[in-house]
C-alpha cells in the first residue's frame, strides 16, 4: 500500500501506532523508494483515549532526526494540552478526531473534539508554534522600552564636587537609565567628580578618582 500511494507522486502522513523502528524504518524506506518527497510521520498512542503519561512526546525529536523527516502528533488524549505541548517537540501536524456532538454517540464519540474545542484547539497550538522563536539573551527589540522598568543608581540627594558617594546619596530605584546596581560597592566611598543634582542618573563620567 505504501509503494502504491507513494507511486502517486502525492504527500504520505503515516501514522506509528506501536510499530517499532525497524518497522518504521521499513515504511520510510518503501515510501523514498518509490519517489516519495513529502512525508509526514504521526507519534501516535494506540489506546483510545490516550493517557498523556503514556504518549511520550518526546519521542517527536528524536523520529525526527531518525527519519529526516517532518513528524506530527495523532493524539488521542483528552483537551488539548498533549497537543499544544507537542508543538514544543516540533510537532508540525496535529490530529485530533472531531464530532459535531459527543452526545450523538459513536465508537469514538468520548475522545473526540467538538467545533468549539476544535477551534481552541487551532489557536492555542498556533500561539505554542508563534512562541517558539529562537534561541535568544538580552533585551528583545520589543521588550528594550521595559528596560525603564528595571533598577539602576540615582543620585538622591544634591552632591557636590568631591563629596563621597555613599549609601544615603546613591540607591538603587527606577527607572533603568544609571549605572547597574552591581556596581554599587564600587561606587560607594569614590567622589563626585562635579556637582550632581538630586534624581540624576549615575554615570561614569560622574566619578572621580
Amino acid at each position: 500500500l505504501i509503494r502504491k500511494v507513494a507511486a502517486t507522486g502525492k504527500p504520505i502522513i503515516i501514522s506509528t501506532g506501536m510499530a517499532s523502528i525497524a518497522e518504521l524504518d521499513e515504511a520510510v524506506r518503501a515510501a523514498r523508494e518509490e519517489g516519495c518527497k513529502e512525508l509526514i510521520l504521526l507519534k501516535c498512542t494506540s489506546t483510545y483515549p490516550a493517557s498523556p503519561k503514556s504518549t511520550n512526546i518526546v519521542t517527536i525529536p528524536h523520529m525526527k532526526e531518525l527519519f529526516k523527516c517532518e513528524v506530527g502528533l495523532s493524539d488521542h488524549t483528552l483537551g488539548v494540552g498533549v497537543s499544544v505541548a507537542s508543538v514544543a517537540f516540533g510537532a508540525t501536524v496535529i490530529e485530533k478526531h472531531l464530532t459535531l456532538s459527543r452526545s450523538d454517540g459513536g465508537v469514538d464519540a468520548d475522545f473526540s473534539m467538538e467545533p468549539a474545542e476544535f477551534k481552541l484547539l487551532v489557536s492555542e497550538t498556533e500561539k505554542a508554534w508563534e512562541s517558539l522563536g529562537n534561541v535568544y539573551y538580552g533585551p528583545t527589540d520589543i521588550e528594550k522600552d521595559s528596560l525603564k522598568f528595571r533598577r539602576s543608581l540615582y543620585v538622591v540627594e544634591n552632591i557636590k564636587a568631591g563629596e563621597v558617594f555613599t549609601n544615603e546619596n546613591i540607591k538603587a530605584i527606577r527607572p533603568g537609565n544609571g549605572l547597574l546596581p552591581k556596581h554599587l560597592s564600587k561606587i560607594i566611598g569614590k567622589k563626585a567628580s562635579k556637582d550632581i543634582k538630586k534624581g540624576t542618573p549615575i554615570s561614569w563620567d560622574l566619578i572621580g578618582y
